[in-house]
């Protein structure tokens, strides 16, 4: 199995190499790739170290697998052409995701739609995975008819030059600043840009891509992405309507037997998910169930994950082992 991770020395990329090692994903030759700038860099997997190729090399190398985390300029350039030589892209930015042509993956959800002619297929977004995760099996159980998220997303998932003004911030030094306003000790309702409806793209993204991974247009979802002083960990506080009623002990019990799902949710104790409970965890967490008591069959749930593992790494991976598994790589 030859392997290739591209953007391997940027912050999802250095988790990758975490994840795929931690899984023990099967790996006969890796391919550690990057941009012109990193060419020649060295980095460590499994205690072998490997010197960082361009994308030219890479493709002519013809991977089986190349996971992509490069940013989607790199991915509409470069995965076409890895997919021509006959590797299988696993791609983590947004570039792919809406295309009708190409598949929106949440293994645990929609695994089971991937066929051998799937040479492109798109990691969703951080914020969509969490979220997702927690609705399928209530989705399943109650039909859902609107959906109400408003995030609280760390600044892991703007990357390394946000992490460095958050860290400069509480250090009290002037730095580069990757937000348009100080991040720590405020809260900005500024996830991505804003497109021209008055929504960011990070909020779309969390209205179209559910309904892609579901395959069912049936229900809507609205949001408001907000980035808060946390280093990683993005939390979302959920307000799902359903088409039919719930009771709340079966939620309970659903979202307790949902593999890659932790159920969080015991407020005599205070236990309730939070991000330094996700930490370098490939699992979603979720509590603080509630009916909402102001119209029916509506619950209100908390939901958090680590945005860098399950939001990224770990789901893309987790593609390739499904791939694997079917036998189409």
């Amino acid at each position: 199995m030859k392997v290739a991770v591209v953007g391997a020395t940027g912050m999802v990329g250095e988790v990758m190499l975490k994840v795929l090692a931690e899984r023990n994903f099967p790996i006969t030759e890796l391919f550690l790739v990057a941009s012109e700038r990193s060419v020649g860099k060295q980095l460590i997997y499994k205690n072998k170290e490997y010197t960082v190729i361009g994308l030219e090399e890479a493709v002519a190398a013809k991977p089986h697998v190349a996971i992509f985390s490069a940013g989607g300029g790199t991915s509409l350039e470069w995965a076409p052409k890895f997919a021509a030589a006959g590797t299988t892209v696993i791609d983590n930015s947004s570039a792919w995701r809406m295309d009708p042509t190409k598949k929106l993956v949440v293994p645990e959800i929609n695994a089971h739609e991937l066929t051998k002619d799937d040479k492109i297929i798109a990691n969703p977004n951080c914020s969509t995975i969490q979220m997702v995760m927690a609705l399928a099996p209530l989705h399943k159980k109650y039909k859902m008819k609107r959906v109400v998220v408003s995030t609280y997303q760390s600044v892991s998932g703007t990357g390394v030059k946000a992490v460095k003004q958050l860290e400069n911030e509480i250090a009290g030094i002037q730095g580069e600043m990757a937000y348009p306003y100080p991040i720590g000790r405020n809260a900005l309702p500024h996830c991505d840009v804003f497109e021209a409806n008055g929504y960011t793209k990070e909020e779309m993204k969390l209205a179209r891509e559910p309904q892609k991974i579901f395959n069912d247009k049936s229900f809507s979802v609205t949001a408001t992405a907000v980035r808060i002083p946390t280093s990683g960990g993005h939390s979302e506080s959920v307000n799902v309507e359903f088409i039919n009623d719930f009771d709340l002990l079966e939620v309970r019990q659903l979202l307790g037997e949902t593999p890659g799902v932790v159920l969080q949710d015991d407020t005599a104790t205070n236990l309730y998910p939070m991000p330094i409970f996700a930490h370098d965890k490939d699992e979603v967490f979720v509590g603080r169930l509630r009916r909402d008591e102001t119209q029916p069959n509506t619950l209100n749930m908390w939901i958090v994950a680590d945005n860098l593992r399950k939001g990224a790494a770990t789901n893309a991976i987790q593609i390739g082992e499904a791939l694997i598994e079917r036998g189409l790589l």
